[in-house]
């Protein structure tokens, strides 16, 4: 069985209308963050759209792609779906991921080597704040060899 690979169509972000009824909100923070890991590591995940132009995932990269001024978008179209398959599916594909746990040990263990290392950019592209990164990297730390007796309440 051959399975047809979708084509990816280059759009320009004015041309793509959002979801009417899109109940995910994106923060001016967030959106600032999307662009900075567009600028960093490209736009590696296409739009997803259906034949009108109207955006059924993505709409925070297509704003994100606005702010840093990208004269087109990747996007793939997806047709086969009827009005209720694409209204559960906008859900669907901003609450599935939601769903998803994080493995904190393997998590710290990962901002840990980028931290060690001159990677040429700074950890806030992971979307983790500072806050964040330190206090899973605190999650690994051994405790100090001080006296228990010092942490004794009189």
């Amino acid at each position: 069985m051959t399975t047809k690979l979708p084509q990816i169509d280059q759009i320009a972000p004015a041309d793509l209308r959002p979801w009417a009824k899109n109940a995910r909100k994106h923060s001016k923070k967030q959106l600032r963050q999307i662009a900075a890991s567009i600028r960093e590591f490209g736009f590696t995940n296409p739009v997803l759209i259906d034949e009108a132009h109207t955006i059924l995932a993505g709409h925070g990269r297509v704003e994100a792609a606005k702010l840093i001024g990208m004269i087109t978008v990747p996007c793939v179209r997806i047709e086969h779906m009827t009005e209720a398959q694409k209204r559960a599916y906008v859900l669907a594909d901003n609450k599935l991921a939601l769903n998803a746990t994080w493995d904190e040990d393997l998590l710290a263990e990962e901002l840990a080597a980028l931290a060690s290392i001159d990677a040429g950019f700074d950890l806030g592209i992971t979307g983790f704040d500072i806050a964040e990164v330190d206090s899973l990297l605190s999650i690994n730390k051994p405790e100090d060899d001080r006296d228990p007796q010092d942490d004794v309440i009189p």
